[in-house]
């Protein structure tokens, strides 16, 4: 990294840390002092904070005395952060305490303890994240709807344009500079189209390595909302964030290879799906409903899952079918894979990976059958997906599964710090409330 930073002129690094929420934490300081090796601390706070600011009370249970961890930069994650005036680097860190221990409930090491489980089966997952996101008009009051942005035409877009090129390129200009944003951190964009929603955008990441595409998931989120910012424009990941309109979500397409071989292990020699494919949808499909929090982790997240609003509503599963919770694309036997369709767009990319990994497992190590796959609209279906977000804290709380894989200290600091932001919530009054009950109850 020494070389590396020499070599590129920098004179800044950002030291980062993708928090609970996935958003970055660290420190900026000068290229002299990275490269002099100085060990960097951060408060292991970070990860008790909510979204709001606030702390559980589990914070003064586990670290009264706000225990400092020490920073560890990952090498293969160094790269020009490219909007900064002055040459500026960014590298993410994995955190550790004061014996060297991992951080356990720090997000990166949930994933890559993920990971270690596969690796120990000489297995190794493929995944490739698809990221759906709203531009907006800049809002500086959040008693304001938002509201949908002018593009190169000067005029709003009034309803949805899916996969409407000329709806892409009226934002030309900014989604250049995301695009040389991107190139610049290699962050390997493989498609960009627009969704359903009004100037409701997706991107695809192209598939490889769950930990890089947790890394490049987590950067693209930083980049889009900065390039958007130049642009005189807001770029929103929030789950819901128009009434009336469809959700944002992260997609993630997942497989597993062997180690040894590198092939594909889900494919029987006939090209069909095998068991080991079968289970890790059963996988899914029984242990997804006790991680809701983890993949629809606010309260705006399950605003998300409305009948005939293009999110899945239930944990069917089928071949080439969009409506259903895990769909099998048609592909190639070589491309084999299961596509978890349930998680929103704002989730931390690194849990939302580890835990739709991590239920596939559960599934593979256990031998379990799915159900028969769906063949008709799953929206024709019953419900199932949980609509309450308190409830789905209390399934992960109790998930004893989920604890022997993912950890009882991630578990329990990721409740605490839930529970905050649900006790936040609760104490704002919304607008409907106060139209429909303030005279009328």
């Amino acid at each position: 990294m020494q070389d590396w930073i020499e070599k590129h002129g920098v004179s800044e690094v950002e030291c980062i840390v993708p928090d609970l929420a996935g958003a970055a934490r660290g420190k900026t300081i000068t290229a002299a002092k990275f490269n002099g090796g100085q060990a960097l601390r951060l408060p292991q706070c970070i990860f008790l904070q909510s979204v709001a600011g606030s702390y559980p009370e589990l914070f003064n249970k586990i670290m009264p005395t706000d225990l400092d961890m020490l920073l560890q930069p990952d090498a293969s994650t160094i790269r020009i952060q490219p909007w900064s005036t002055r040459k500026t680097a960014q590298v993410i860190n994995d955190c550790f305490d004061k014996d060297d221990k991992p951080i356990e409930f720090a997000p990166r090491f949930v994933l890559r303890k993920v990971l270690d489980l596969y690796r120990a089966e000489g297995w190794k997952p493929v995944v490739a994240p698809e990221l759906e996101f709203y531009l907006l008009q800049p809002n500086l009051n959040p008693t304001e709807p938002l509201q949908p942005p002018t593009g190169g035409t000067g005029r709003e877009q009034k309803k949805g344009q899916s996969f409407n090129i000329d709806a892409v390129n009226d934002f030309a200009s900014m989604f250049d500079d995301m695009h040389n944003y991107c190139k610049t951190q290699a962050l390997e964009i493989d498609g960009l189209i627009h969704e359903e929603g009004i100037a409701q955008m997706e991107i695809n990441l192209l598939h490889g390595d769950p930990l890089d595409l947790a890394d490049q998931a987590f950067l693209f989120k930083r980049t889009v909302r900065e390039t958007a910012l130049r642009h005189n424009l807001q770029a929103t990941f929030m789950a819901k964030p128009i009434e009336n309109q469809p959700g944002s979500a992260m997609h993630i397409h997942q497989s597993v290879v062997d180690l040894d071989s590198g092939e594909n292990i889900f494919p029987t020699a006939q090209g069909m799906p095998n068991k080991l494919l079968l289970s890790h949808i059963a996988g899914l499909q029984q242990f997804l409903p006790d991680a809701m929090a983890l993949i629809l982790p606010y309260v705006n997240s399950y605003r998300r899952i409305v009948r005939d609003m293009s999110a899945p509503i239930n944990f069917q599963w089928g071949f080439d079918n969009r409506t259903v919770g895990f769909r099998v694309p048609d592909n190639e036997p070589k491309s084999m894979r299961v596509e978890n369709r349930l998680a929103s767009a704002d989730v931390n990319p690194y849990l939302a990976i580890a835990t739709s990994l991590a239920c596939g497992y559960i599934g593979m190590k256990q031998g379990l059958r799915p159900t028969e796959p769906l063949t008709g609209s799953a929206y024709n279906e019953p419900a199932q997906l949980s609509r309450d977000w308190y409830r789905s804290l209390e399934r992960l709380s109790q998930s004893q599964s989920l604890r022997d894989v993912l950890g009882d200290a991630f578990i329990d600091v990721y409740v605490a710090v839930k529970e905050v932001e649900f006790d936040n919530f609760m104490n704002v009054i919304s607008p409907w409330e106060r139209e429909h009950l303030l005279l009328n109850v």
